[in-house]
């Protein structure tokens, strides 16, 4: 009866919309890619930003937006949904999964009630469309082809910000890289300015596009009927920001436009010109858009609406998460209160700057590295190519790039235990399902979509599978005997994060164990083994380590054990392959294309990591 429930109310909602459509405000989204808070009206006198500095004087900013997710999959999975990602198992980087049966899309609520509903022209959803989303998206979708009188929702993504536009060259600077603020997480070097430098270009460029449609609907003689929205889809291209889910990689600037005849669907806070400090994120806005055009937000939608009459209290905190990243594994996991941001690392023997491919092509990643390889960094720059500390505590206020790590601190202590503690209660509450290894994820959902499986207690076992993942990432050897039992427990993912925890520990923490952790060679969930061999291969004798090769070759032929399985061995493999290993030959025959009934989203991370293999890693 739950699902019939949820599949009749859009129909019922949209039957009243439609004879109230003519009431209800247009709703005009400007998006763009990559882009922090470094705009003129944000404080950031290096930026050049007139219109939306404009647009902000007359409206209302944000002053702590976050994306959830510091990549644009992930983040816009988010923005269509009103769900968190990892809520759906829809996390990673272009992974596609369905939506439970009975969930909309955003704009198909909108246009049951009416509107016109446009996107030009990025979806990038990690997330199956359930059937017909928008009236039309496409690089030609606008409002105008609306029916008269017909009101509307439309979308215009601008990319002339996207990482790949900052590092494209030759390029005439027109912002000084002499007088660019370097982070102090980045290396103060020619290179490293000049991404900076042309990362403000663009968004100068940006602005005047953004301009040049505010203008047109100025001229079109809509600008009183229209409320505005423009935010970016995560923080900046630059490395640390993009892909990491410090605030850095998260806030994003948001500015809203109500035009006087629908005041009354302001918050009391809004004021023309004004600074909102209400906690806002991006699974806010699908129910703020319904929100706005008079239709209550379902109640599965994890977001809440923070403009017109459904709008709720501010909430206490926001998320952020991280999955895999192309090809690269992590689980990171954040939450703000606005002044303060705790990450919790459960990957923490992982380096922050794992070799991503397209993130390498940005020249301050390849200088930066090469400084670290030459040992001329700080500490703080140096952080990056290190592993994790399992906790960060920054204040924003005070290190807003987040470089001070404050969790040690006894100053601080009970301020990292509350956002610890809401943080897991969070995990528990969402039925995060990033804490599943991703092809655990699709064997478990089965033919269903991941959402159910996620949800049902019996397959998903969430809170003894997340207790694991905080007692793999502590370091503690104390904690060993507690991941000896969880080796032994019935569910794989408690398996796969006891083995995490012995990888986590390292050398002495396994050797102790050899005898009680070669058994997971032959678990019945290949990510179990996985996780063994590369343990074993790692920390294991010279026996180990052969067959930990020889299982993980084995596991990275995706036509026979699937891309997600295959990935996760590839990773593994590179983790443990010594300069003797002779695998060049099995590396360069393995399959580089997907297996039938794989999403094409995917096609490139395989051959990416065999590429990573033969080339980078130099394997043989």
């Amino acid at each position: 009866m739950r699902w019939l429930r949820v599949l009749i109310f859009p129909v019922v909602v949209g039957v009243f919309g439609l004879a109230r459509a003519a009431e209800r405000p247009n709703i005009l989204w400007i998006t763009c890619e990559d882009v922090g808070p470094q705009l003129g009206c944000y404080g950031d006198a290096y930026a050049t930003t007139p219109n939306l500095d404009r647009l902000a004087k007359k409206g209302v900013r944000y002053a702590r937006a976050w994306s959830n997710a510091p990549v644009c999959a992930p983040a816009r999975t988010g923005i269509i949904s009103g769900l968190y990602a990892p809520t759906a198992g829809a996390e990673h980087m272009r992974s596609l999964v369905p939506m439970p049966p009975g969930f909309w899309m955003y704009p198909q609520f909108l246009r049951k009630a009416g509107y016109y509903c446009t996107n030009n022209h990025k979806e990038d959803y990690n997330l199956e469309k359930p059937g017909q989303v928008w009236d039309e998206s496409s690089r030609r979708a606008h409002w105008k082809h609306r029916k008269p009188g017909q009101p509307f929702f439309a979308v215009f993504n601008l990319f002339v910000t996207h990482e790949s536009q900052i590092r494209k060259r030759p390029h005439k600077w027109v912002h000084d890289p002499a007088k660019v603020r370097v982070p102090a997480y980045h290396p103060d070097t020619p290179e490293v300015r000049k991404d900076w430098a042309q990362y403000y270009d663009q968004i100068t460029l940006m602005d005047k596009q953004a301009g040049q449609i505010l203008r047109e609907l100025e001229e079109a003689g809509l600008a009183d009927d229209t409320i505005i929205f423009f935010y970016g889809d995560h923080g900046p291209g630059m490395p640390r920001c993009k892909r990491f889910p410090y605030n850095s990689g998260l806030q994003v600037p948001l500015i809203v436009y109500i035009p006087p005849k629908f005041r009354h669907l302001a918050p009391p806070d809004y004021k023309p010109g004004g600074v909102s400090h209400r906690l806002v994120s991006f699974v806010d806005l699908a129910p703020t858009v319904l929100s706005l055009a008079g239709i209550q937000p379902p109640a599965w939608m994890q977001g809440k609406a923070f403009l017109g009459p459904y709008a709720t209290q501010p909430p206490r905190y926001l998320y952020g998460f991280r999955g895999r990243m192309d090809a690269r594994y992590d689980l990171i996991r954040s939450i703000t209160d606005g002044r303060y941001i705790y990450i919790r690392n459960y990957m923490p023997h992982k380096i922050y700057g794992q070799y991503v491919a397209y993130m390498f092509q940005t020249p301050t990643t390849q200088v930066w590295k090469k400084l670290h390889d030459e040992g001329k960094l700080t500490p703080e720059q140096d952080r990056f190519w290190n592993p994790k500390p399992i906790e960060e505590l920054y204040d924003l206020q005070k290190d807003p790039d987040e470089v001070h790590n404050l969790a040690d601190d006894p100053k601080y202590q009970a301020i990292k235990r509350r956002l610890h503690q809401a943080l897991v209660e969070h995990l528990i509450a969402t039925r995060d399902g990033g804490f599943l290894p991703e092809d655990e994820l699709h064997r478990r959902a089965g033919s269903d979509a991941p959402y159910i499986m996620l949800h049902d207690p019996e397959r998903y076992p969430v809170g003894r599978v997340v207790w694991a993942a905080e007692l793999a990432a502590s370091r503690d050897m104390n904690t060993v005997p507690g991941l000896l039992r969880a080796l032994e427990d019935p569910d794989a993912a408690v398996r796969y994060w006891a083995l995490t925890g012995f990888l986590v520990r390292g050398r002495e923490a396994v050797q102790d164990h050899l005898a009680r952790l070669r058994p997971a060679l032959r678990d019945p969930a290949p990510c179990v083994q996985i996780a063994a061999a590369e343990v074993l291969g790692k920390y294991g004798t010279d026996q180990d380590h052969q067959k930990a090769i020889q299982l993980l070759l084995q596991y990275s032929n995706m036509h026979r054990y699937g891309v997600y399985t295959a990935i996760e061995a590839l990773n593994a493999l590179g983790s443990i392959v010594r300069p003797s290993d002779s695998v060049r030959e099995v590396v360069a025959h393995l399959p580089q294309t997907l297996p039938s009934g794989t999403s094409g989203r995917m096609r490139n991370y395989v051959p990416r990591l065999i590429d990573w293999l033969l080339n980078v890693k130099k394997v043989n």
